[in-house]
């Protein structure tokens, strides 16, 4: 992978994961006032689209979906996938 792409990746990956994480921090705002909510699709596509680590990080700071057990469990499970798939881009 040329420089280039690993910093398009890079960039790629923290504007994902900050957007997931501002989505479900904005969710369990909105959850908490009684207010429109955020799709549980639409955080879900935010996950897979690399966003895992935000939505982790977010689920556990803001204690947000840690009672749905699909979250619960395959938000990290996506992380793990999402690890597994840069290990073996980098190691190419």
């Amino acid at each position: 992978m040329g420089v280039h792409m690993v910093m398009w990746f890079i960039l790629y990956a923290a504007a994902v994961n900050l957007l997931s994480f501002a989505a479900a921090g904005s969710d369990k705002y909105k959850a908490r006032r009684k207010k429109r909510r955020i799709p549980e699709k639409r955080l879900w596509l935010l996950t897979w689209a690399g966003g895992s680590a935000g939505m982790l990080a977010a689920m556990y700071l803001f204690r947000h979906k840690t009672r749905h057990l699909l979250f619960k469990a395959g938000v990290p499970l996506i992380f793990a996938l999402h690890v597994i798939i840069i290990l073996y881009l980098t190691l190419q």
